[in-house]
């Protein structure tokens, strides 16, 4: 019985918390109507959360200057902070941002050519140390560091399993961050939250979105990375990142970078496009990354009735309208958003992925999903990390209190 009362304390608060993730600052009635909670136990909670320094209490002040001002709650900035590490091709990007969801700090660091494992992860630590260090923060203050990268991830651990550019040799961040022991480090392929910003914006544009929707978020370059997201209730979403671009989409087919053949990134990335215009033999070993500039050429070269050129953007595009076709079958999403560099191209791909989908049974049934483009995915991985983190800061740490002892700092 005690455990069950404690679990039920511990949900309740996790509702509170999620209510002003989602709203905002907000009043006692507020948070009663959206959660479900009455709202002495609203009043109860906020008390508590106030007393460890969680929340922060503002007076709003009634416009006509008449009657008692309203008591507003919301994050205390600095009751705790998070780190956010962007791993792209080339670059690793540092934010730090707040426990209220506002962005403090942020730096690019160039990634250097052929480095080890060992000591990437190790450069990685170091530079969260710096961007801490940067503010005036501890490292103890930093709550949790959320990396996103392309490539396979262990979803149990802070460790990337496969990535382009260090192939099979895994990437264990636990050791490299030993020393930020306050710290929850967790690493998530970045398309997952591609996935929950789309769904998070759904949500907050979309009233009646009911819960059990699902969405999906193609990136294109030179990996193809999919994300999915489903809207749960108490404002919830669950996101994930399947190995989309690495389902076999022929027997015997084109090799991958990850070494299996028929993949559709062998395919649909960019190097099996150029790989298709230029007639490259399919079990030639494909480039880890190709210059952009020459994607961009072979597009004009489509455009513009050169056969080859057409002939790679085509076979691309139908290898993608069959693999969101069988996603739709399995998981009938509602709408695919299409982002990442490729997506300037969607002039080339759009007719074989519509052809693709058209013919799965729910698009005969009237339910094709919706296709829409956003060309910033940087800003999509950012806010869905930010988003997930402190969503997952407050579920796993602030509601269950393993965080009370522990008053705001700096």
């Amino acid at each position: 019985m005690a455990s069950n009362t404690e679990t039920l304390r511990h949900q309740n608060r996790a509702y509170v918390l999620a209510g002003l993730r989602e709203l905002g600052r907000s009043a006692h009635t507020t948070l009663g109507e959206w959660s479900g909670l009455s709202s002495a136990s609203v009043s109860a909670i906020t008390a508590e959360l106030e007393a460890e320094g969680v929340l922060e209490r503002v007076e709003q002040v009634a416009s006509t200057g008449r009657g008692r001002p309203r008591v507003l709650f919301g994050q205390r900035p600095n009751f705790a902070y998070l780190v956010m590490v962007r791993i792209a091709t080339e670059i690793v990007e540092y934010s730090l941002v707040d426990y209220a969801g506002t962005l403090i700090d942020r730096f690019i660091d160039k990634r250097a050519p052929k480095e080890k494992p060992l000591t990437f992860t190790k450069n990685i630590a170091n530079n969260v140390a710096r961007l801490a260090e940067r503010s005036g923060i501890d490292n103890q203050a930093i709550r949790t560091v959320s990396i996103t990268t392309k490539g396979v991830v262990d979803p149990h651990k802070p460790t990337v399993l496969w990535t382009p550019v260090f192939d099979n040799h895994p990437i264990d961040f636990a050791e490299a961050f030993n020393h930020f022991t306050s710290a929850n480090v967790c690493v998530r392929n970045e398309t997952t939250f591609s996935a929950q910003a789309v769904a998070q914006r759904l949500r907050r544009n979309d009233q009646s979105a009911e819960d059990g929707r699902r969405i999906a978020v193609l990136s294109l370059g030179h990996s193809i990375g999919l994300g999915v997201a489903t809207l749960k209730s108490h404002g919830r979403i669950d996101a994930f990142a399947p190995p989309f671009g690495h389902m076999v989409d022929q027997q015997n087919g084109p090799i991958c970078r990850c070494g299996a053949q028929g993949c559709v990134e062998a395919t649909a990335g960019f190097y099996g496009i150029l790989r298709t215009a230029f007639g490259v033999p399919c079990d030639t070993l494909p480039a880890r990354f190709v210059p952009l500039a020459e994607v961009d050429k072979l597009a004009v070269k489509a455009r513009s009735g050169a056969r080859d050129a057409e002939y790679a953007f085509r076979k691309a595009s139908e290898c993608l309208g069959l693999a969101l076709a069988r996603l739709h079958s399995l998981l009938n999403v509602s709408e695919i958003t299409i982002t990442g560099y490729g997506a300037r191209y969607l002039d080339l791909l759009l007719p074989g992925i519509n052809e693709r989908l058209e013919h799965t049974m729910q698009a005969m049934q009237g339910r094709s999903p919706i296709i829409q483009i956003e060309l910033e995915e940087t800003r999509l991985i950012d806010e869905g990390n930010m988003q997930w983190s402190l969503a997952k800061l407050d579920e796993s740490r602030v509601a269950t209190r393993l965080m009370a002892d522990v008053k705001a700092v700096g």
